[in-house]
C-alpha cells in the first residue's frame, strides 16, 4: 500500500476531454489564466470512498488570491496520510499546489517542493487541472486524478457527497 501511496508524487500530465467524457495524455498544454473566484464552487466539506478506504476533503472560502483545503485518507479507523491544498493566483494564472504528510506528520516532499497542478480551463463547475480533473454536480463531486504506478499510468476517482459540518 505504501508504494501505491508514494506514486501519487509521480502523476502524469492529462487533460481531461469534457466531448469524449475521457481522460487524454498531453505533451503540450496551453495554461489557462483564471480567478479563484472561478472555483468557489469547491469551498465546503467532502467525503466519500477512494483508495480503498474512506476519504475527506474540506475546501474553505477563498481569502485574497488564494483558497486553501485539506485531505485525509483513513484505511481500517486509521489515519494513513493528509495533504495541504492551495490554490493561487499567480501572474494571472491558477495553480492548485498540493503537500503531502504521513500519519505522523512527516512530509513526504522536500520544504520548498509541492506537486503542481496548472489549471487548463474551468468549464461551469469543471475544473480542468493538468493532471486532476475536479467536477461538482449538486451535492456530488468527482475527482479524477493521473497516476503511475509500477510504470503504469491510470486514473483514480474519487466520488464525494457535500456533509455538513
Amino acid at each position: 500500500m505504501k508504494n501505491f501511496l508514494l506514486s501519487l508524487l509521480f502523476l502524469t500530465f492529462v487533460h481531461y476531454n469534457s466531448s469524449a467524457q475521457e481522460i487524454n495524455q498531453q505533451d503540450d498544454l496551453e495554461f489557462s489564466k483564471g480567478k479563484v473566484t472561478d472555483l468557489t464552487w469547491m469551498v465546503g466539506f467532502w467525503k466519500g470512498p477512494g483508495l480503498n478506504g474512506e476519504c475527506e476533503e474540506l475546501w474553505m472560502p477563498k481569502q485574497g488570491n488564494t483558497m486553501t483545503g485539506v485531505f485525509r485518507y483513513i484505511e481500517e479507523g486509521k489515519l494513513i496520510f493528509t495533504e495541504y491544498m492551495a490554490i493561487a493566483e499567480e501572474a494571472g494564472k491558477i495553480n492548485l499546489k498540493v503537500k503531502h504528510f504521513n500519519a505522523d506528520f512527516s512530509p513526504w516532499e522536500e520544504k520548498n517542493e509541492w506537486v503542481n497542478f496548472p489549471l487548463i480551463k474551468i468549464e461551469g463547475q469543471t475544473a480542468y487541472f493538468n493532471g486532476l480533473t475536479i467536477q461538482r454536480s449538486g451535492d456530488k463531486m468527482t475527482i479524477k486524478l493521473s497516476m503511475e504506478h509500477d510504470g503504469k499510468s491510470s486514473i483514480t476517482t474519487f466520488e464525494y457527497e457535500k456533509q455538513e459540518l
